[in-house]
């Protein structure tokens, strides 16, 4: 059994952002990776409007999936369950969904189905077709329970993204058809938790976890157990 975790918007190494639950499940035999998603600017393309974008990711991390043997459970956080919905669809090895404070989208919903149409406070979108964190909003949004070192690395890792990526819909649903939890993250202030448990009740399983948007940060043993369960069956 191996993870892969699929990372948020506006941000670049997701391997960092997992490396907490990483290190848990490592001792306990589980091996994880975490692929990079173009739409971030992470394999050397430019985000923007002629820039990497939704499929890119969908295809990145397919290829994550689909790679090396035996059956994977896979973490998608925030932005990443909406790249992990098509990604996953189809894999025969996919054993598992665990979403993190995350969306479900049916086929033909996008990142924007799930908004009221008005850009959130916390995001800047610019005239280059790119979006990201302010800077000065992040740690309350997304890192109000993490402890300052982990807050100040987070910070070096937020990038622009390409924007069309909350527009562009997806075109299959794997959890409909893969077991799947939902990690509701009920003191986040980036994804209000009513919305979280409405996207929650088209899961499988619903845990609740009092932490912030990121708990792989903030409460790592908490995340890898949940995986864990998952794993396990």
């Amino acid at each position: 059994m191996r993870v892969v975790f699929v990372h948020g918007a506006c941000v670049r190494d997701g391997a960092w952002w997992w490396h907490r639950a990483a290190a848990l499940l490592d001792r306990d035999g589980v091996r994880s990776s975490a692929p990079l998603l173009p739409s971030c600017g992470e394999t050397g393309l430019a985000p923007g409007v002629a820039g990497p974008s939704l499929p890119d990711d969908v295809a990145a991390v397919r290829r994550e999936l689909q790679a090396g043997d035996g059956p994977v459970v896979v973490v998608a956080h925030s932005y990443g369950g909406v790249v992990a919905a098509e990604a996953a669809a189809g894999v025969e090895r996919v054993r598992h969904l665990v979403f993190v404070s995350s969306f479900l989208p049916e086929p033909g919903e996008s990142l924007a189905s799930f908004g009221d149409g008005t850009p959130a406070p916390y995001l800047d979108f610019g005239a280059d077709g790119t979006f990201g964190v302010r800077a000065g909003l992040a740690t309350e949004t997304f890192m109000q329970d993490c402890d300052p070192e982990a807050v100040e690395q987070a910070h070096a890792r937020l990038v622009r993204q390409s924007a069309a990526v909350t527009a562009q819909p997806v075109a299959a649903a794997a959890w409909k058809d893969v077991p799947s939890t939902y990690l509701v993250c009920a003191l986040d202030n980036g994804t209000p938790p009513a919305a979280q448990r409405a996207q929650a009740e088209r899961a499988g399983r619903v845990v609740e976890l009092r932490a912030g948007h990121h708990p792989f940060l903030s409460q790592p043993e908490a995340v890898a157990g949940l995986v864990l369960e998952a794993a396990r069956g």
